[in-house]
C-alpha cells in the first residue's frame, strides 16, 4: 500500500513490488529474519510476563508462524524450563491479586481461564489460597 501511495508511475511501482521478495530473501540469508529465533524469544518473553501456553500459541499463529515451528519451540522451551506454565499461572494470579481477594471462586477461575490457563491448572493455583 505504501508503494502505491509513494509513486504514480506504474513501471516504478512494478519494480518496487518485484524487489520485495529479493529484500526478504536477503534478510533471511543474512539471518536478520528468522522464525525459529523469533518464536523462541517470544515464548521466553511471554513466559516471563505470566502468559499462558494458549495465549503464546495464538499470538504466534496470528503473526504467521507455522504451527509446526510453534510446537517445536514450545517443546524445546518446556524441556529447558520444567513446570514453567504452573509458575506463569501462579504469577498471573498474584499479579491480578486473585490469591488475596475475597472474590467469588468462579470469578477468579473465569479470569484465569480467559487468560488461557487450563481448568486443572487454575484449580491447582486457586486452591492454594
Amino acid at each position: 500500500m505504501k508503494i502505491y501511495r509513494t509513486t504514480k508511475d506504474k513501471k516504478e511501482r512494478f519494480n518496487l513490488y518485484s524487489q520485495i521478495d529479493y529484500v526478504v530473501n536477503e534478510l533471511e540469508k543474512n539471518k536478520l529474519i528468522n522464525d525459529q529465533n523469533y518464536t523462541y524469544n517470544k515464548i521466553r518473553l511471554f513466559a516471563s510476563q505470566a502468559k499462558s501456553k494458549n495465549f503464546i500459541q495464538n499470538y504466534l499463529f496470528q503473526k504467521g508462524i507455522e504451527k509446526k515451528v510453534i510446537q517445536e519451540k514450545l517443546k524445546d522451551f518446556e524441556n529447558n524450563n520444567y513446570d514453567w506454565e504452573k509458575k506463569s499461572a501462579f504469577a498471573f494470579a498474584k499479579k491480578k491479586k486473585l490469591l488475596e481477594t475475597k472474590e467469588n471462586y468462579e470469578k477468579k477461575l473465569g479470569k484465569m481461564a480467559r487468560a488461557g490457563f487450563s481448568y486443572e491448572l487454575c484449580k491447582q493455583i486457586l486452591k492454594t489460597d
